[in-house]
């Protein structure tokens, strides 16, 4: 008995682990789910280029940019650019937010596109991955044109045509297709994009979000024109409504019913003169009165104007580039994008208008002779000349030939020769330029449109100190700079390095100090793109 024990021991042992072995086994096998289907192949899936074509002839609003679809899709071997695995991927809802926020700033609803939101709404389901392809390839599609119009209309701006409404800035080219590509890359957010706008755009945005909300709470009373400016210490009704509407505005920091006009009316006065452009005296009379009386709605129209401009400037190029704001009657210097200094200016007259352009300043000419434009010699000088045997010789002029009948006439170098001791040449061809000038009072003046369309400078020396500054093969000292402005004969100096100028139109824009200014549209621009931008025929 003894003797089989072990074995008989050893052969249920066997069996024990072959059972439990065995049903370990069953216990632990798995069924794998081997059928394809639309969200288990979602990596792999790809358009096909017909099936953009008839997107594209089904849904006509998009069809200006078959281009831009099959470029893009083309570039990414026709991969879903909205979509991932898990179904809508991050960027398609970071996009509808983006939408969502525009058209509540902008209050623009025709970058709305129902149909977008309604598929948005069917593809959120994940079930409709299982149910219906043709429903994702519509909604892949639809994201694509949505971003294509919206970034047109964001980026590039409206249709007009610059130069109609007197802008010869050539427009930035915007790539819509690299714009779209750069977006999915970065998850179609804008505040991580490269957005190729001018930064005047975003923040003019943001303020006119504020406008919309304060148009809601801006007193509709006008105030009536006063028969004196009122002043510090004067207790008048009407100061009552001028507290309100500075209030509102944010020129005056608490809300105050009284009608005296107190200290902190005379800095919220003073504060909405400089961001106007007024005189800064601190009394408020007719000309502050004017602009206190214009509504909030026209001041969002002048915001959205400005916008429009913003988005046919180029971005702010990391450079050296001189500004001149037209309607500022102001010249920005900037260093490295930087702004080094600015100086005033004068601009041509409501019937001399200077012209918005860019170019680049390549010379300085020291002591200039002024070659008077024919139609100033047609105009002025031949029948002062007619009245006045000596007015010539009386104004350092000469004759140095003849054109077409008129004489060609050049004032000599001197300190009443009209374009001052010095000019600052970049080569256009609207025959415009910056330039000294021997009436050095009308600088002061707030309304500084007085020249025949050229620009004269506030800081003539200073502004050629600046530009000279790396000139190592001459070394311009104060005085050597104050010799070549008295010269006989004009002295010409060719700049090492061009530097691009903006010659530009802007009556709204956001300055240094996160400060939003106003100006009067002085030649009559916003005018006419207020009726191309939201007059409906």
């Amino acid at each position: 008995m003894r003797k089989y024990s072990l074995p008989a021991l050893f052969l249920f042992f066997i069996c024990f682990i072959a059972c439990n072995c065995f049903h370990k086994k069953e216990k632990k096998e798995v069924v794998r789910d081997t059928t394809i289907n639309f969200q288990t192949s979602f990596n792999n899936l790809f358009l096909d280029s017909i099936e953009v074509e008839q997107f594209l002839k089904t849904n006509p609003i998009f069809q200006e940019y078959e281009k831009q679809y099959l470029d893009f899709y083309r570039q990414r071997n026709f991969e879903f650019a909205w979509f991932d695995s898990s179904g809508l991927a991050e960027q398609s809802h970071n996009f509808i937010n983006l939408l969502n926020s525009s058209i509540e700033k902008l209050q623009d609803s025709s970058i709305y596109n129902d149909k977008l939101y309604k598929f948005y709404q069917l593809t959120s389901e994940n079930s409709i991955l299982h149910e219906n392809k043709q429903s994702v390839i519509t909604t892949e599609l639809l994201f694509t044109g949505q971003f294509f119009i919206y970034a047109a209309k964001v980026y590039k701006g409206s249709d007009i045509n610059a130069s109609d409404l007197g802008w010869f800035i050539p427009r930035k080219k915007v790539d819509l297709t690299a714009l779209l590509d750069s977006a999915i890359k970065i998850k179609a957010q804008e505040d991580k994009q490269n957005i190729p706008l001018n930064p005047q755009y975003k923040q003019l945005q943001n303020f006119l979000v504020k406008y919309y909300e304060m148009e809601k709470l801006y007193p509709k009373d006008t105030i009536a024109y006063p028969a004196k400016p009122f002043k510090k210490g004067d207790s008048i009704r009407a100061v009552v409504l001028i507290k309100q509407k500075l209030y509102t505005t944010g020129d005056l920091k608490l809300a105050d019913t009284t009608a005296k006009f107190d200290t902190a009316l005379l800095h919220a006065v003073k504060r909405f003169q400089r961001r106007m452009g007024l005189l800064t005296d601190g009394s408020v009379g007719v000309q502050m009165i004017k602009e206190l009386n214009i509504s909030i709605q026209q001041r969002i129209q002048q915001l959205l104007v400005n916008m429009e401009r913003a988005r046919w400037m180029p971005a702010e190029p990391d450079t050296n580039y001189i500004l001149v704001n037209i309607p500022e009657f102001k010249m920005h210097v900037f260093d490295s994008s930087k702004l080094a200094f600015d100086m005033n200016v004068i601009v041509g007259t409501s019937t001399n208008n200077t012209d918005i352009f860019n170019g680049n300043l390549k010379y300085i000419v020291f002591s200039p002779y002024w070659n008077v434009p024919v139609s100033i010699v047609k105009k002025e000088i031949v029948p002062s000349m007619q009245k006045d045997k000596n007015y010539l010789q009386r104004n350092n002029m000469e004759i140095t030939g003849k054109s077409n009948g008129l004489p060609v006439v050049r004032q000599k170098p001197g300190n009443n020769n009209s374009l001052g001791l010095v000019k600052f040449l970049f080569p256009n061809n609207y025959d415009i330029y910056f330039h000294d000038t021997p009436n050095r009072d009308l600088f002061s003046v707030t309304n500084r449109s007085f020249s025949h369309g050229c620009i004269r400078i506030g800081e003539p020396k200073k502004f050629a100190q600046y530009l000279l500054r790396a000139d190592t093969a001459t070394i311009w000292k104060s005085k050597t700079i104050d010799s070549c402005m008295h010269l006989k004969t004009e002295r010409w100096v060719t700049l090492k390095k061009s530097i691009p100028v903006f010659i530009v139109y802007f009556t709204s824009w956001v300055d240094k100090n996160g400060v939003l200014n106003f100006r009067k549209d002085i030649y009559g621009h916003d005018n006419k793109m207020i009726e191309k931008l939201f007059v409906k025929k």
